[in-house]
């Protein structure tokens, strides 16, 4: 099975959204999903996100990443920024 490198930028609602609470619900939502990193970035004003970082079976589609962490709350949206096929 072949597997994609998937980039998802996670923009919480507010300034005062609890990361660490988005970042405990990120691998529950996608469990399909393997070796997830997070990172924590700076936007401006105060504001922080998520960048994740997944590896994703092919087959499946990588629209539900974005549904399903889109329903965690405190999410205001998350977004694919890049897809890339890995190797390995």
């Amino acid at each position: 099975m072949t597997t994609v490198a998937v980039e998802v930028k996670i923009m919480p609602e507010s300034p005062e959204t609890n990361l660490e609470e988005i970042k405990k619900r990120i691998p529950e939502k996608i469990p399909e999903a393997r070796n997830i990193t997070i990172h924590t970035e700076d936007l401006a004003f105060g504001l922080k996100f998520l960048k994740v970082h997944v590896a994703w079976p092919e087959t499946l589609d990588t629209d539900t990443i974005e549904n399903k962490l889109s329903e965690i709350e405190g999410v205001s949206s998350a977004k694919i920024e890049d897809i890339r096929r890995a190797f390995g």
